[in-house]
């Protein structure tokens, strides 16, 4: 697959060092030329030096032979002006990177998607929307929906006192034909398994199941865990991405922002209806305490800093708060701090490159989820013909030992199968995947 990024910043440089490992042919254009040297250097790709907006910039790139272009750059007048002479030059699909709400209500979204572009794209709103997912399912460390919510793939952390610890999955009274909900998936440190009868759970495994929403409760009272409703909230940071989660809790929680700087608190008390904006030295615990700290039930650290982020949600734990979420862009970080204890981590990149990913894929992909710190991808199939996975049972068709089938979802109706489940035509099939059986799932569904 031919792929054109403009932009090599952040986002640009992650989703080539993601799309390389993939052997897609990667052309980079950005207007700084140390920026590519360091690309180039780094990654298997093609580098062209230019304004993304510019004719001779994009015909130097091949554009008109792409099969996808992403505009990613900081600018999005860039992002989309370059997606839309694409479009014209002949690119297959062209996606465009924006942080304007405006840009992405719906029929604002519509009518710039009419001008040439294929899909809007904003890191910073999906990362909003994903914690006030977790905000409102506060027990869980992450929480995927497929299919506007018909199917949810949540995950959630063994701790000591959970009655699951210490035994083998076969031995589980009730696991393996619960109609609810499917185990799918074990991260333990660095490892990622594959549930199996003989599988023995371990304090801190971080595991996922596929359910229905209305079931996700079962999850917290099958692994122990109570559950806790958010009421009070504070946001570590005057970030934009801060301020979009503030706009989208702040109806529904109480909630104080702690930034040091004095213009950035008024310009978020501009921005904002219903928010507490306290101007103080955010790394001051002292501060945040004086702030009520220890009376929060969730802290969200979104300051542009990794390190800081993840001490700051350590120490409101330590305080007594029981939900974390910490911004962490670098990528090295991610197991590291879930293993100490800050229970969900946020990355936009990654989050960015879910969004894209389902057009990676070969086959009938509707989505594709990669989960933080797993070795795997959680991927949606669309049936569009009969062939073999329409005709034998799940468990007659030899699905590789490294994938899962986890859910259907048939019209309005959701199944959690088992072996003697049979795909139709027009099911979505939710499968968990390990790298190595990505191109016999691609050969299967295709």
């Amino acid at each position: 697959m031919n792929i054109v990024i403009a932009g090599a910043g952040d986002v640009g440089f992650h989703l080539a060092e993601l799309l390389v490992t993939e052997n897609q042919n990667i052309v980079l254009i950005d207007n700084d030329q140390e920026v590519l040297d360091y690309a180039g250097s780094h990654l298997d790709v093609l580098t062209v030096r230019g304004d993304a907006t510019s004719l001779s910039t994009l015909e130097t790139a091949r554009v008109g032979a792409a099969d996808l272009l992403l505009a990613v750059t900081t600018s999005e007048q860039t992002n989309m002006m370059s997606a839309i002479l694409a479009k014209k030059m002949g690119a297959g699909r062209v996606i465009a990177r924006v942080d304007n709400e405006e840009y992405l209500e719906c029929n604002n979204e519509q009518t710039i998607c009419s001008l040439g572009i294929d899909q809007l794209i904003s890191p910073r709103q999906l990362a909003a929307v994903e914690i006030e997912r977790l905000i409102k399912k506060c027990s869980f460390t992450d929480i995927y929906e497929f299919e506007d919510g018909k199917l949810s793939l949540v995950g959630i952390t063994l701790d000591t006192n959970s009655p699951l610890v210490g035994r083998q999955l076969g031995e589980i009274e009730g696991l393996n034909d619960r109609k609810e909900l499917q185990l799918i998936a074990i991260l333990r440190g660095h490892q990622t398994l594959i549930p199996r009868g003989h599988t023995e759970l371990r304090r801190n495994d971080h595991i996922y199941f596929i359910t229905r929403p209305e079931h996700t409760n079962l999850v917290e009272r099958f692994v122990g865990k109570k559950h806790v409703k958010v009421t009070n909230a504070m946001i570590m940071g005057g970030t934009d991405l801060a301020i979009a989660t503030a706009r989208r809790l702040q109806h529904d929680y109480s909630v104080t922002i702690v930034e040091k700087d004095k213009a950035r608190c008024k310009s978020i008390t501009a921005q904002l209806d219903n928010v507490l904006v306290v101007k103080g030295d955010y790394t001051n615990f002292d501060l945040l305490e004086e702030e009520g700290l220890s009376k929060m039930d969730a802290f969200m650290a979104l300051t542009g800093n990794s390190e800081t982020n993840i001490i700051a949600c350590l120490t409101a734990h330590n305080h007594g708060v029981y939900k974390t979420i910490a911004q962490v862009e670098n990528k090295e970080y991610i197991h590291i701090s879930q293993n100490i204890g800050v229970d969900t981590l946020i990355n936009k990149k990654l989050l960015a490159a879910n969004n894209i990913f389902r057009y990676i894929r070969k086959g009938n992909v509707e989505a594709v989820t990669s989960l933080q710190g797993v070795d795997a991808e959680v991927i949606e199939y669309v049936i569009t013909k009969s062939n073999q996975l329409t005709k034998k049972t799940l468990k007659e068709l030899h699905f590789p030992d490294t994938a899962l089938v986890g859910g259907i979802i048939r019209g309005n109706e959701t199944i959690i199968p088992n072996g003697a489940s049979q795909l139709q035509l027009g099911d979505r099939v939710i499968v968990f995947a390990k790298p190595q059986a990505i191109r016999r799932l691609e050969q299967l569904f295709r």
